[in-house]
């Protein structure tokens, strides 16, 4: 699961801040984060639970104290984390989403995104529809767009001139 993450991560951050500073190559990295950790344990661990996100959130938080554009960057992470536990549906294994509150064990929970390997395909295909709709609303056909989100992370509406097929 890749399409799935990055574009509901990417959808939801840009309807959400509209911020164009926003760094959307972590929010991604972010987004893939628990799934990228948690495979080599071969199930639902530490990353699955709220309490990993949290304390990303609060390292970045004192990571960046007084380094205010640092921390604007850096929140991308603990930001694609916290969606990826809401589109892995990671909250309905309350276990593992607990953890450690509702006891030390993981148990023996699969990793929600291989745990549906049949609606997998649907998700992939619907991640790279919203990421094709990014794709077009921020005018990445155009190479200096393209440069511009590899090389700060930053997604830019594009100018509508008011022709057809425009977003």
């Amino acid at each position: 699961m890749l399409l799935w993450f990055v574009g509901t991560a990417w959808l939801a951050v840009w309807f959400v801040f509209r911020d164009e500073r926003f760094d959307y190559r972590l929010l991604a990295a972010g987004a893939l984060l628990p799934d990228v950790v948690d495979i080599v344990t071969g199930g639902a661990w530490v990353m699955h639970s709220v309490t990993a996100s949290v304390v990303v959130l609060t390292v970045v938080m004192l990571a960046t104290r007084g380094r205010r554009e640092t921390r604007r960057h850096a929140l991308a992470v603990p930001i694609g984390m916290f969606l990826h536990l809401v589109f892995d549906g990671a909250f309905a294994r309350t276990v593992v989403f607990w953890w450690p509150f509702g006891g030390l064990s993981f148990g023996d929970e699969p990793l929600p995104s291989l745990d549906r390997w049949a609606l997998n395909p649907v998700l992939e295909l619907l991640g790279l529809a919203a990421l094709w709709w990014m794709w077009r609303a921020h005018g990445l056909g155009d190479a200096a767009a393209r440069r511009r989100l590899w090389s700060t992370g930053q997604l830019h509406a594009a100018r509508s001139t008011g022709g057809a097929g425009t977003c």
